[in-house]
């Protein structure tokens, strides 16, 4: 969410006017994230997020917006797509494909507690049993192929050892894919990329009310488990300034059991696990490593330190050797 095209006050008045969201009052560039440019809209009705998509093109915008659309009918907490005056889901805002989306209330939470962990595990499960009847169909766009691709261009920017570990994890990854266990796993539209800054909350630290999911805008169709490893190597770690990549087990089982409270997982599902938590740290370690090597220019853009997935990576490995 960072700002990579600035969006005059004009250009918003004339995408407003294709809504009955009311007029422009104010808006902000929003300077997290790295991937589209984000910002604050507030109009005469009320308050919005407009995203500009940077390389999203408006024939892969239905997948991600009719996936929010979705979720949010089925009763799954989450901003949703605002349908324009022609009953479009986007539209398109200084030469780029956009949307404006409801701006849900609350804030991110950088030190998660374990009733925060609890209700982000519950609604994760609530939206792996929702997308059961959803329809659309698009791959992890980030997903085995693009690590495929991505690692070489990666490689030479990285020391001996580290060069070792990512053609080590990658050629794991690649035989797992193709083992029995792996292609019988349950599949399904996920997020993908549920962070602690996607998701917003509410209330207090003690009593925290859970105000939505965000940014589904690398969402794609993989394997439920996939995303849970995801958000568990995100949320259940310890965020201390030694960053170490070991678990806060208080804050793990808080979220498993949020999560088993709503959906059991399969007994495939706990087999594989512990290597879909390796290919989510893995996924991001890729990621970090690309935009911190070869870095965009964006107004806002603050790449992220890819060593601490790499260190995530490492502990995950460890675990399934001990």
């Amino acid at each position: 969410m960072a700002v990579f095209t600035p969006v005059s006050q004009s250009a918003l008045q004339a995408l407003l006017s294709q809504y009955n969201l009311g007029s422009l009052v104010d808006h902000q560039g929003i300077a997290s994230g790295i991937e589209n440019t984000n910002y604050f809209v507030t109009t005469s009705q009320g308050r919005y997020v407009l995203t500009l998509f940077e390389k999203l093109t408006a024939d892969q915008l239905p997948f991600y917006l009719d996936l929010m659309h979705h979720l949010a009918s089925k009763g799954v907490a989450c901003a949703s797509p605002m349908p324009t005056k022609a009953g479009a889901l986007f539209t398109s805002c200084e030469h780029k494909p956009a949307a404006l989306c409801t701006r849900l209330s609350g804030q991110d939470v950088h030190l998660p507690t374990v009733d925060h962990c609890r209700l982000v595990g519950q609604t994760l499960a609530q939206a792996h049993l929702a997308v059961a009847d959803f329809k659309g169909q698009q791959p992890n766009l980030r997903g085995l192929s693009w690590w495929q691709e991505t690692a070489p261009v990666v490689m030479p920017h990285l020391s001996e050892p580290d060069q070792a570990l990512l053609a080590q994890e990658l050629q794991a990854q690649l035989d797992f894919a193709a083992t029995p266990l792996a292609q019988q796993l349950p599949r399904g539209a996920v997020h993908a990329d549920l962070f602690r800054d996607n998701v917003l909350f509410d209330g207090s630290p003690d009593q925290p009310i859970l105000g939505g999911f965000i940014d589904f805008y690398f969402a794609g169709v993989d394997t439920l488990v996939f995303d849970l490893a995801v958000t568990l190597n995100d949320w259940c770690i310890d965020h201390s300034p030694t960053d170490s990549g070991c678990w806060d087990q208080a804050r793990y089982e808080a979220l498993m059991t949020g999560y088993k409270s709503v959906r059991l997982l399969s007994v495939s599902e706990t087999q594989a696990l512990p290597m879909q938590l390796r290919a989510a740290a893995l996924r991001f370690w890729i990621s970090r490593l690309y935009d911190w090597h070869l870095p965009r220019q964006a107004s806002m853009l603050k790449p992220k330190d890819p060593t601490h997935f790499e260190r995530i990576l490492r502990n995950r490995q460890s675990e399934m050797q001990s």
